[in-house]
């Protein structure tokens, strides 16, 4: 595994997206591997559906662990998770979709499968449950590299006493800077333009300093 450039990143999630879909559990070794390789806060998601599920990916070296499918529809997982290894280890990812009535809709199975529960009713109720943060990801916005869901970051992270991690639409190092301003983001998430280096983490990082988003150099 080539090194990864982890010092200017704040954290690293790793969401295995087919493992529900595909009925395994996340990959313990090759999170292992990562983990061996980086010196900042992991996330590690996909497959989760147990106590002892989530006590194996933090042995192999998570520091929290994201659930999202298993925890719609099993909300009493959150509590149990909560209870035996603390709300900060517990982040809710939500795959939300704005649908033609103006409503942000849950999406579960990878943004696959709609229900009709709305997104900040459960991210309510998965914060009183005891989830530490709130994984958003607009699947409206998703991929298209257009920039973050502002109107539905800002409800949640305005109204709920967890932070909020926007993702789904980054594709330039303004659009960052907008989620954060405007929305009341506490962290966002991007991938693909890291990956093919369409924007550079540090310069990224120095970008939003001097636009006055404190972030960590």
């Amino acid at each position: 595994m080539p090194e990864i450039p982890s010092c200017w990143a704040r954290c690293m999630v790793f969401l295995d997206i087919t493992a529900t879909i595909e009925k395994r559990k996340t990959l313990s070794k090759l999170v292992n591997r990562i983990a061996h390789h980086i010196n900042i806060p992991f996330t590690v998601g996909g497959g989760i559906s147990s106590v002892e599920d989530v006590s194996i990916l933090l042995q192999n070296g998570a520091d929290k662990i994201s659930v999202n499918t298993s925890a719609f529809k099993n909300p009493q997982l959150i509590n149990d998770l909560a209870n035996e290894f603390g709300s900060q280890c517990v982040v809710l990812a939500i795959d939300a979709r704005q649908e033609e009535d103006g409503e942000w809709y849950v999406y579960l199975n990878g943004g696959r499968t709609k229900t009709n529960r709305i997104c900040f009713d459960w991210a309510k109720h998965g914060v009183m449950l005891g989830a530490g943060e709130i994984l958003l990801t607009s699947m409206n916005h998703d991929g298209t590299k257009q920039g973050f869901a502002i109107d539905i970051t800002k409800q949640l992270a305005e109204n709920l006493p967890v932070p909020v991690i926007a993702s789904g639409g980054g594709g330039s190092m303004q659009h960052f800077v907008d989620v954060f301003e405007s929305a009341s983001a506490d962290a966002a998430l991007a991938a693909s333009i890291f990956h093919f280096k369409e924007v550079a983490i540090p310069e990224l990082k120095l970008f939003l300093k001097r636009k006055n988003v404190d972030v960590r150099l």
